[in-house]
């Protein structure tokens, strides 16, 4: 068969039939009838609707100029028997007039078989209407993919969030927010590693499956490798891997990628998340901090017009740096009134915290008795970007005593809005006190901890080479993006977030 033969193409594949489809599928075939390929292979586009919209802002009401375009984009209005369109590209929307004076009878006639939500090709002049809107006056217009489902109604958009999430794709083409939000993550991310890479250090990738869970305190997925027969877990951190790396001798590494938690799902949880883990030979956690301040502020900047200044639901927050730093302990004494500095064994803290009207898990140690503490009362009052420092030991297995109290760690979360967006230490570099530290991790694992750390050997063993003092600093992409974009979900800023899978009962 000759290769410019027009196949004529049968919509057995369309599953929900209605009488929107089927006259869609009629245009199809009378354009593949009248030898119209109705799916091109390539078209070759010199402009774009966001750019004509800013080269001719100040082009007069009424003017025609000589200057010959080709777009291409999606129909998203077709008035007037399609004399005019509203062409929808990546970068915006541009009007088409197509009139007799310009286009041959039969190029009017195939455009009688396009339908809103059809792909199209367009040549023409650039003007503006004497009504002043931006219009090509169109002399070619092309198929390039027909479209055979309808388009939710344009007016409405969509706001079911359920279609929203579970069909991105259609949120996008209807809803310019979302394509905003996503176009603002990609700006987040572009800037947070260049602000990375201009202060020397090295991006680099480290596996997805790991023999051994670690990095962090999570719940991991577990999948098995079929020709080595080995159980693997997807990563929950690639914390000791970037470190295994620094004892390598590269002293500033990052990474920017996926991490995966078998978790919960909130507004603010996803079981596969963004986050960029840094980390920088000599240097401590208070380097970390003002490092996550530059990073941070630096964003803020970047995607707000210079101002560090950003409105999120009823809060004006203001990232600039420096931010206050305070200790979880003092928190929790300012807001509660329990000074569990005073009370150092885990029943006494226990028995503070019931009082407060927490309750506590039993076999709890100290530090997650502050913890719970920590998130019941203090936690939803921390709306101004703040550094909480100094966190437990007993909560903190990767990070490094603090060298004025050994209950405590060289360790601090950073919240904005009452989430935190960022984690960092001073990192332990004791091989030794490594050791103990995971052999407490197993205990709490064998007593039913599932989130607890498992031992790793081979890390430990890394450590004996010497890992120099190193701050480590990781940041959640997804909650920065969050913020920055007004979105309330967490599904708002992942493009394809993890749903519950919707069964399909095929009929025979």
């Amino acid at each position: 068969m000759s290769k410019s033969k027009v196949e004529v193409i049968t919509a057995t594949a369309v599953v929900d039939s209605n009488t929107l489809v089927e006259a869609k599928i009629e245009n199809l075939k009378q354009l593949q009838e009248r030898g119209v390929q109705p799916y091109p292979y390539k078209f070759n586009v010199t402009h774009y609707a966001g750019d004509l919209q800013k080269t001719y802002a100040n082009l007069a009401t009424g003017a025609m100029t000589t200057d010959v375009v080709t777009v291409a984009g999606r129909m998203m209005s077709n008035r007037n028997n399609g004399l005019f369109i509203d062409l929808k590209d990546s970068t915006g929307k541009i009007q088409i007039f197509s009139h007799k004076d310009h286009l041959s009878s039969d190029a009017l006639e195939m455009m009688s078989y396009f339908d809103i939500g059809d792909m199209i090709g367009v040549t023409g002049i650039v003007r503006r209407t004497p009504r002043g809107e931006l219009t090509i006056n169109s002399t070619k217009v092309e198929i390039l993919c027909k479209s055979i489902r309808p388009l939710p109604e344009k007016y409405h958009g969509i706001h079911d969030v359920e279609i929203r999430y579970r069909k991105r794709y259609l949120d996008l083409i209807m809803n310019d927010d979302s394509r905003k939000t996503f176009k603002k993550r990609s700006r987040i991310v572009s800037f947070i590693r260049q602000a990375l890479l201009n202060e020397n250090f090295m991006e680099v990738e480290t596996p997805m499956l790991h023999p051994i869970a670690g990095g962090a305190t999570a719940k991991p997925f577990l999948t098995h490798h079929n020709a080595l027969d080995i159980p693997l877990y997807l990563r929950i951190a690639p914390e000791l891997y970037l470190k295994r790396l620094v004892i390598g001798g590269f002293d500033r590494v990052f990474e920017i990628n996926r991490c995966f938690r078998n978790e919960g799902i909130s507004m603010k949880h996803n079981p596969e998340f963004t986050s960029v883990e840094i980390y920088q030979a000599y240097a401590d956690y208070t380097d970390m901090m003002g490092l996550a301040e530059r990073i941070i502020e630096g964003t803020v900047k970047t995607t707000h017009d210079g101002s560090t200044k950003v409105k999120f639901g009823e809060h004006e927050i203001d990232f600039k740096a420096p931010w206050p730093r305070k200790s979880m302990t003092d928190l929790v004494h300012e807001k509660t009134g329990i000074d569990f500095m005073a009370l150092l064994t885990p029943s006494s803290a226990a028995l503070a915290a019931e009082k407060a009207g927490i309750a506590i898990k039993p076999a709890s140690n100290w530090g997650e008795v502050v913890e719970a503490v920590f998130a019941d009362k203090v936690e939803g009052a921390l709306i101004q970007p703040i550094h909480v420092i100094d966190l437990p030991k007993d909560i903190s297995p990767l990070a490094k005593e603090h060298r004025s109290n050994n209950i405590l760690t060289e360790r601090f979360e950073s919240y904005v809005n009452a989430w935190e967006i960022a984690n960092a230490f001073s990192e332990l570099s004791d091989p030794f006190d490594q050791r103990d530290r995971f052999k407490k991790q197993v205990e709490a694992r064998e007593k039913g901890n599932e989130e607890a750390q498992m031992l790793d050997e081979d890390f430990i063993e890394a450590l004996e080479y010497g890992l120099p003092p190193t701050g480590g600093l990781g940041i959640g992409i997804d909650r920065l993006v969050m913020l920055l974009t007004n979105s309330p979900s967490i599904r708002d800023v992942i493009a394809f977030p993890t749903l519950r899978h919707h069964h399909v009962v095929q009929k025979p």
